[in-house]
């Protein structure tokens, strides 16, 4: 993949002039766009599915067709990365598995931890609304910044720091609102809406198990791509094969009965395979992000996505936002501003990779 020979830095940070830093940029900042928009689809369709009356479809065979759909669609982004010669795409597969296997086991780690990060996803969506879910998820910036910080070596500026901190506020603001719970409906719905019982306690516990999860295994495939190289594409079929694999033990372990008792696709509608395709989707935007950009700036973008989740659920939902959420996003949106802010000549457009993501940057040896 010739585009990503720019590799971990982005190469902005020089003359800016060049043909390729330039194409880098713009694949960036058009690749972070559209996760945002594609964030904030997904978890309004998630709670749209998961909050209608009668058959539910079980969430661990959703996240295992996500899973093998994104492993497959790498599969054919590798195959058109070597014009169609299967032969070629074979060689370079069993490379990048059998002939590094030790690249291979260790991203078991992150497939792992996305697995469980995506089922802690739905059983939080399910029990949390839409918009409250979106600013409290934010949090996984605060957690991959601690991680970049230990694993990356990432320098963060002092405006970077205050704006976690702003975030972190603005998070706990909208918290502290929601624990008063509903005054007249101002916190979520005028009316419990139809459908299965949700638990307010168990969203928080699910949404904040998977910010910690989502900052550990984001940074650390980070890595893997910035030290050791290859094809994005040849890493997420790997991602995606084992991540297939986890996920349907994980539905054994979980569902197990109620699969063979209701079938794998029970509950399946046009809604929920939408569901499916927006989040395999989603897991190949993160993977041009993290090769363009990082993983803290993806998480700021993926920010934005709050403003529209909240005016969607006011139409959708019934959602009627108080003072007090209209504050915590307000501080989340200017969090995102500070963050964007140059930091100065010798900074500007490489925030992330004056640690150790910049140090190497990787080659797409897979090609």
């Amino acid at each position: 993949m010739a585009a990503a020979a720019g590799g971990g830095g982005d190469g902005s940070g020089g003359s800016g002039q060049s043909g390729p830093s330039t194409v880098s940029r713009r694949v960036k900042y058009a690749s972070l766009g559209v996760l945002v928009l594609q964030n904030a689809s997904l978890v309004l369709s998630i709670r749209y599915v998961r909050t209608l009356p009668g058959a539910r479809f079980l969430p661990t065979t959703a996240v295992v067709m996500a899973e093998a759909m994104k492993g497959c669609a790498c599969l054919l982004l590798l195959l058109l990365q070597h014009r169609g010669s299967v032969r070629q795409t074979a060689v370079t597969l069993h490379e990048a598995v059998v002939g590094q296997f030790g690249d291979t086991l260790r991203l078991a780690v992150p497939s792992l931890i996305y697995t469980l990060q995506n089922n802690l996803q739905y059983v939080a969506i399910s029990n949390l609304p839409a918009a409250t879910f979106q600013v409290t998820y934010q949090l996984k910036i605060l957690t991959t910044a601690l991680f970049s910080v230990l694993l990356l070596g990432t320098a963060l500026s002092r405006l970077q720091w205050l704006s976690l901190g702003l975030l972190f506020a603005g998070v706990a603001l909208v918290q502290a609102e929601q624990a008063r719970g509903p005054a007249g409906g101002g916190g979520g719905s005028p009316s419990p809406p139809p459908g299965p019982p949700q638990s307010y306690g168990v969203g928080l516990a699910a949404v904040a198990a998977s910010c910690l999860s989502s900052g550990f295994a984001g940074v650390y495939f980070e890595r893997l791509l910035k030290t050791t190289g290859g094809s994005i594409w040849v890493r997420n079929v790997q991602l995606g094969a084992v991540g297939t694999a986890v996920g349907l033990a994980a539905m054994l372990a979980a569902e197990g009965s109620a699969v063979a008792g209701l079938g794998f696709f029970h509950g399946y509608n046009a809604a929920v395979w939408a569901v499916v395709v927006n989040q395999a989707a989603g897991g190949l935007l993160v993977a041009v992000v993290v090769r363009y950009a990082d993983n803290i700036l993806k998480g700021f973008a993926t920010a934005l996505s709050i403003l529209a989740s909240t005016l969607a659920s006011v139409h959708l939902f019934g959602f009627r936002p108080r003072a007090p959420f209209l504050a915590g996003t307000a501080m989340v949106l200017a969090a995102v501003y500070l963050y964007g802010r140059p930091r100065g000549p010798a900074g500007t457009g490489r925030q992330q990779d004056g640690g150790g993501g910049g140090k190497s940057p990787s080659k797409d040896k897979g090609s």
